[in-house]
C-alpha cells in the first residue's frame, strides 16, 4: 500500500509540475489579416471604430489616406484621399462624420461617411494629432501637438470656435461621458489638464506622478480611471480621476504609444513600437496586473478595440522587416 501511495503522490506531483511548466494561454490570438491598399512600409497612426456602420477606420499617416474596413467582411470598403499626414481619426455618430487630424497640411478634415469623401477642411495649428468627441456638447477637441494648443470644433457648423493654449505640447485628449469633462495630456510638463466643455475653460492641471511624457490616454469613466502612456520612461500610469493622482504604474516595453480600454473585459491594451501589445487586466479599480506582452511586428504602435466583439485591430507597416500595409485582427482569449 505504501508503494502504491508513494507512486500516486509522485505521479500527482509530476502532473502538477507539467501543468505549471506549460505556457499560459495568450490573451490575444491572431484571427486574420487584411491587406490595405496604401504604400507599404509607411507609418500608420490612430485607428477608431464606427460601430453603427460596422467600420474600422485606419489613419495611414505617411500613406496620406484613410481606410474604411468593413468588420463584417474584413474587406476594405473605401479609401479616402486628401488626408495628408493623417494622424487622429474620430467618429461623430450624430453627424455621421469622421474627423481626421491632417499633419501634412495642418488641417482638420471632415469626412462624410455616406459619401466616403472629404467635404470640408478646417485650418488649425501645427501638427494636429489625437482628437475626442464630447457628444452632448456637439464639440470635437483636437490636440495641436506642436502648436501647444487644443482646437474646439462645433461639429454642427464645422467651424473652430475656440483654441486653448498651453505651456506644453498636447497629447491625446479624451471625453469623460460620466463626469462630462474633457481631459488632455500635457506631455512636456507631465501634467493632466481638465477642460469644462460647457464653456471650454481649463479648470485645473494635475501632476502625473512618475510618468514622463504622458502622450497616450484611455478612460474607464464608470470607475473614474484614466490610463496614461508614459513615452519617456515606458510606464502605464493609472490615474484616479477623483483623487487626481496616479495610484499605480506598470512597466511597458519600449515605444508605448496608443492605449485602448475594453470595459467588457476590463482590459487595457497598449501598442508598443518595439514589437509588442501589452495586455493589462483590471482586477478592481485599485489593482491592475499585466497579463502579457504579446509579440507583434515592430513599429506596430496603434490599435482599436471593437467593444461588441472584443476584437483588437492593429495596422502594420512591416512584416519581419519587409515593408507591409496590413491590418491584423486579434481575438481576445
Amino acid at each position: 500500500m505504501y508503494k502504491l501511495t508513494a507512486l500516486a503522490n509522485f505521479l500527482s506531483a509530476l502532473v502538477a509540475a507539467s501543468l505549471l511548466a506549460q505556457p499560459a494561454e495568450s490573451p490575444l490570438r491572431k484571427l486574420t489579416s487584411i491587406e490595405l491598399p496604401g504604400p507599404k512600409g509607411k507609418r500608420f497612426d490612430y485607428v477608431t471604430t464606427d460601430p453603427d456602420d460596422h467600420f474600422i477606420v485606419v489613419a495611414h499617416m505617411y500613406g496620406n489616406q484613410t481606410y474604411f474596413v468593413d468588420t463584417r467582411t474584413n474587406q476594405v470598403a473605401a479609401t479616402v484621399t486628401d488626408t495628408p499626414g493623417v494622424e487622429g481619426v474620430e467618429y461623430v455618430p450624430d453627424e455621421k462624420k469622421i474627423y481626421t487630424s491632417n499633419s501634412g497640411d495642418n488641417t482638420i478634415g471632415v469626412i462624410d461617411i455616406a459619401q466616403r469623401k472629404v467635404i470640408k477642411k478646417l485650418k488649425t495649428e501645427a501638427k494636429p494629432d489625437g482628437n475626442t468627441y464630447a457628444t452632448p456638447f456637439h464639440k470635437l477637441y483636437v490636440s495641436d501637438e506642436r502648436g501647444k494648443a487644443e482646437a474646439v470644433v462645433d461639429t454642427r457648423a464645422d467651424t473652430i470656435i475656440k483654441t486653448l493654449r498651453f505651456d506644453s505640447e498636447t497629447g491625446m485628449p479624451q471625453y469623460d461621458a460620466v463626469a462630462k469633462l474633457v481631459y488632455v495630456n500635457l506631455q512636456d510638463i507631465n501634467r493632466f489638464a481638465v477642460i469644462d466643455p460647457k464653456d471650454d475653460r481649463v479648470l485645473s492641471q494635475y501632476p502625473v506622478g512618475r510618468c514622463r511624457g504622458n502622450h497616450g490616454m484611455a478612460l474607464d469613466p464608470e470607475r473614474h480611471r484614466a490610463f496614461l502612456v508614459c513615452e519617456e520612461n515606458n510606464l502605464l500610469a493609472v490615474f484616479d480621476l477623483e483623487k487626481h493622482e496616479v495610484i499605480q504604474d506598470l512597466p511597458l516595453p519600449g515605444g508605448g504609444d496608443v492605449v485602448k480600454y475594453d470595459p467588457g473585459l476590463r482590459r487595457i491594451y497598449v501598442a508598443c513600437y518595439s514589437g509588442a501589445i501589452t495586455v493589462i487586466q483590471m482586477d478592481d479599480p485599485n489593482h491592475f496586473r499585466k497579463l502579457a506582452d504579446v509579440p507583434a511586428q515592430k513599429k506596430a504602435h496603434s490599435l482599436a478595440v471593437d467593444l461588441a466583439t472584443h476584437r483588437v485591430y492593429v495596422p502594420l507597416q512591416e512584416d519581419d522587416g519587409a515593408p507591409a500595409s496590413r491590418l491584423v485582427v486579434y481575438e481576445a482569449n
